[in-house]
């Protein structure tokens, strides 16, 4: 990764190794920091090469972490962690990514044409571009999730609202469906994570939860989830979400 070092772990003495895309602040930050609090090395993407708070905590678990850019809405920088991290391992691959049209008070009807585009490819595309592109490179027995949202729920939508952003995360519901479908059999565990409406930039203060209590709850449930093979649609209780 060009302008930010990949280093290898050194420490053997863990209980496994995630590879969190998505990882330099809000839930994806949180995540880094309590996988490595039970013990787990992370290596963790984020966006550019300016420091981050992932970098503070390489600095904090020195050996444990390893850092690497990726924007996901490019598919050569998918390429490049791949080869990149050609001939490791993981345990669980997560893909931390959400945005939200800027206005989300408008209707399918008024949002801009390139406005819904950026929310579709950062939420849904680009995910899954990564689950595609990495595969490879986790155990056959781990997992492989992905932040959706509890709107991605077209069985739950009594209320409406937030439309373009409820869209992309149902449609990420549908491809991760499709790929379980064209994956049947094989052993690794597939999770969509619905984490609640937390207090994050994305959130905001309006926000029930904090981030603080809600991270725990959703590591717990992908740990647990390690080898049951088949896709599940969770939150952070570990509850199944009604598709």
């Amino acid at each position: 990764m060009k302008g930010i070092s990949m280093r290898p772990t050194t420490s053997r003495d863990t209980a496994g190794t995630v590879l969190l895309v998505g990882a330099s602040r809000g839930l994806g930050l949180a995540m880094a920091a309590e996988f490595l609090k039970k013990g787990w090395n992370v290596v963790g993407t984020v966006r550019g090469s300016a420091r981050t708070g992932l970098h503070d905590l390489a600095d904090e678990h020195a050996g444990r972490v390893e850092i690497g850019a990726l924007d996901i809405t490019e598919p050569d920088q998918i390429a490049a962690l791949h080869d990149r991290l050609s001939g490791r391992s993981f345990d669980i691959l997560f893909v931390n990514a959400g945005t939200a049209n800027r206005n989300q008070d408008e209707t399918i009807a008024d949002v801009s044409t390139d406005e819904f585009v950026r929310v579709m490819i950062t939420n849904a595309l680009g995910p899954m571009r990564v689950v595609e592109g990495l595969q490879d490179l986790v155990s056959a027995n781990g997992l492989i999730g992905v932040m959706s949202s509890g709107q991605g729920s077209i069985s739950n939508n009594e209320k409406g609202g937030h439309e373009v952003y409820r869209g992309s995360k149902a449609a990420l519901n549908q491809y991760m469906r499709s790929y379980a479908a064209r994956h049947a059999g094989e052993s690794r565990a597939l999770v969509l994570m619905a984490p609640g409406w937390i207090r994050t930039e994305l959130g905001g203060m309006n926000a029930p939860f904090t981030v603080e209590e809600s991270v725990p709850k959703i590591v717990d449930v992908l740990v647990s989830q390690q080898e049951k093979s088949g896709l599940q649609y969770l939150d952070r209780e570990g509850r199944t979400v009604p598709w």
